[in-house]
């Protein structure tokens, strides 16, 4: 079988949790089956790899026309394949016509919906409704889709509802525990970024890991930290800002509260993965105050360094973390910002008041992401996917 598997992040531009998922998906794939990456960005020098810029006669186009263009450049060049799998909204069209095409199965896997994201109309204007629109023409006339939640399943069904349920399969996300795991800090036999950054060793830590964007909350914890137990540090890895708009608003933020206390420390720049293990692995607690979130592979990352987790309790969270066993989760309610603001500083303060419970969180946490989240059985679950249609 040869999969046409079509993307827009792929290693080592890398951004979000779709990224992740493609790029542990084709690892494992690869040892059952031929794929193909069709990807966006710079070239890459991996076999098997074809990459598509954007077209020169579309520089000043709106970005989302700019990213139908690179679709339909896929689609022509995924005639050799038996299958064609497309990720995201970007890559819905380019998946859709090459089914059409070529007369093959068109599997699309959902992990986020264009309408549960209204606030991506900051980037994109009028190019949202375009964007909305190839999500919903993917959705609907793929031959199957792929969920990474139960709760995502759901949340297509509710979004669009020309779709047949029966064709949904649920396959989760997951987390290489080989690669990710507890990792011990401020080692000095090699360079620690949290001896970089000045953090102190004798003091807690709360980490957050993610993209400067209304979905990540990060706002929301930054107000949080406010109300944070006074020898509380946070450690923020957030850059990628999907506007100068909400950059602007996290820098103000970050700023009111580094003015109120101390050890508050802001990692913008993408960083590799093993300095991202050590500051999970020296954080008392991961915090995830997303607003929305299909399932959170940075939750996995996390309990696999063997971390305890302070999360929402959206989207397909409460599927990874199992509150009051690796972690609390925190009830969301957009009308009650300040109220989930609360609640998200008293389960911080809780955890990291109680080693032992944070301790015990972390064990089970690394335990859980090992035992339900391979990505050897989901590559396998995906290529069974594939077969039904074949």
């Amino acid at each position: 079988m040869r999969v046409a598997m079509m993307t827009k992040e792929y290693p080592p531009e890398i951004y979000g949790g779709a990224g992740v998922h493609v790029a542990e998906l084709v690892r494992y794939m690869r040892q059952l089956e031929h794929v193909d990456v069709h990807c966006m960005g710079k070239p890459r020098d991996e076999k098997d790899v074809y990459v598509y810029g954007v077209d020169p006669g579309l520089d000043n186009a709106n970005p989302a026309i700019k990213t139908l263009s690179t679709g339909l450049r896929m689609a022509d060049a995924a005639g050799n394949a038996d299958v064609v799998h497309s990720h995201t909204w970007y890559t819905g069209l380019g998946g859709h016509l090459a089914g059409r095409l070529y007369g093959i199965p068109h599997v699309v896997t959902a992990h986020s919906l264009e309408p549960h994201r209204p606030w991506k109309r900051e980037q994109l204007g009028g190019g949202y409704e375009v964007s909305s629109w190839s999500e919903r023409n993917a959705f609907e006339y793929a031959d199957a889709v792929i969920a990474v939640s139960a709760k995502m399943k759901d949340a297509v069904l509710e979004a669009y509802p020309r779709v047949d349920a029966d064709k949904i399969h649920v396959v989760l996300n997951g987390i290489d525990t080989q690669l990710w795991q507890p990792r011990p800090t401020f080692d000095h036999a090699e360079t620690s970024v949290l001896e970089e950054l000045g953090v102190d060793p004798s003091r807690p830590i709360v980490a957050f890991v993610g993209r400067i964007t209304r979905q990540k909350g990060v706002a929301h914890l930054v107000r949080a930290a406010q109300s944070f137990d006074k020898d509380i540090q946070l450690v923020l890895c957030a850059g990628a800002p999907d506007t100068p708009e909400i950059e602007a608003e996290v820098t103000a933020l970050v700023d009111g509260l580094r003015k109120q206390r101390d050890g508050v420390f802001w990692v913008k720049d993408m960083r590799p993965r093993d300095q991202i293990q050590e500051i999970l692995s020296a954080a008392s607690v991961f915090a995830c105050p997303s607003i929305y979130e299909p399932l959170g592979i940075v939750n996995l990352e996390a309990m696999a360094c063997g971390t305890a987790v302070v999360a929402s309790d959206v989207g397909g969270i409460p599927e990874v973390v199992v509150d009051g066993e690796t972690g609390t989760l925190v009830h969301y309610d957009e009308t009650k910002p300040e109220q989930f603001e609360a609640g998200l500083a008293s389960a911080i303060n809780d955890l990291v008041a109680n080693t032992a419970k944070a301790t015990a969180y972390g064990e089970a946490g690394r335990a859980r992401a090992v035992a339900d989240f391979s990505w050897a059985a989901i590559a396998e679950q995906t290529i069974q996917v594939y077969k039904t249609l074949l």
